[in-house]
């Protein structure tokens, strides 16, 4: 026999302070495993949804997911508030604009802070003093080609860019950490102040460390820039993991 409890119990305001939406591609390997390597779990509650995308990575498929990003943000602890949602796609992002994305993630939570890998890797680069930029997409042709202009209309250079030509984002997730290395050295340019690496597939944070040293000069990866723009907004402290030049300014006095 079951006996029901008459007791008067007490509720959370939140499970965790701080709720953040993420809205991944369907083929996305890698953006939840980088979000919870370097998010601070007891602080952070990241709830992730994915919008229906086909390959290849042309900008005709990316602009096809416009009409679902804003059902997809709704999805995301319906009727909750959320503090930030990421659209977790730096192709669709530069492709679509991120004031489009924002305006249909808006529409279904309008109170949370929206981040594109595009906007977060812009903010960086200011933080950073960086004005020229070297960088690695491994996007097709045709598809990287876009994101220069928008660099230049956020008011940076593009020295030198490079594609890897790839047309799966399934098969640029799988890409191990020796070929990200050898393509960002081939793709980095001696007058570039950093490097950007494009790609939320790509798992690029591990090796950023290590291409720092080797290149002199920050290197900067869509998933890592989003994490310390959110972080930043969050202010929370940098991730213990990675010791990066982006995620050390987060120890900076006065940054928040």
């Amino acid at each position: 026999m079951v006996k029901q409890l008459n007791l008067t119990l007490s509720l959370r305001n939140r499970t965790v302070p701080a709720r953040i939406g993420l809205i991944l591609l369907e083929t996305d390997h890698t953006t939840e495993l980088e979000f919870a390597r370097h998010m601070p779990h007891d602080l952070v509650g990241v709830y992730a949804n994915r919008i229906p995308y086909a390959n290849p990575t042309t900008p005709d498929n990316l602009k096809r997911m416009t009409p679902m990003i804003g059902e997809r943000a709704a999805q995301i602890l319906p009727e909750a508030d959320l503090d930030v949602v990421y659209y977790g796609c730096t192709s669709a992002s530069f492709v679509i604009g991120d004031d489009l994305v924002a305006e249909n993630i808006r529409a279904a939570k309008p109170t949370s802070i929206v981040v594109t890998p595009t906007l977060a890797a812009v903010a960086a680069c200011q933080h950073l003093a960086v004005s020229n930029l070297a960088v690695l997409t491994p996007y097709l042709a045709e598809t990287s080609a876009l994101l220069d202009p928008y660099m230049a209309s956020n008011g940076l250079c593009v020295v030198s860019h490079a594609c890897l030509g790839i047309e799966d984002d399934r098969i640029m997730a799988a890409l191990d950490d020796k070929s990200l290395i050898k393509a960002a050295e081939a793709a980095d340019h001696p007058e570039a102040d950093a490097l950007f690496i494009s790609c939320t597939a790509l798992r690029a944070i591990e090796v950023v460390p290590i291409l720092e040293a080797r290149l002199g000069k920050p290197v900067i990866t869509s998933n890592q820039a989003a994490i310390w723009y959110i972080l930043r907004h969050l202010g929370l402290p940098q991730p213990t993991r990675n010791a990066c030049d982006l995620f050390r300014t987060l120890s900076e006095l006065g940054q928040h």
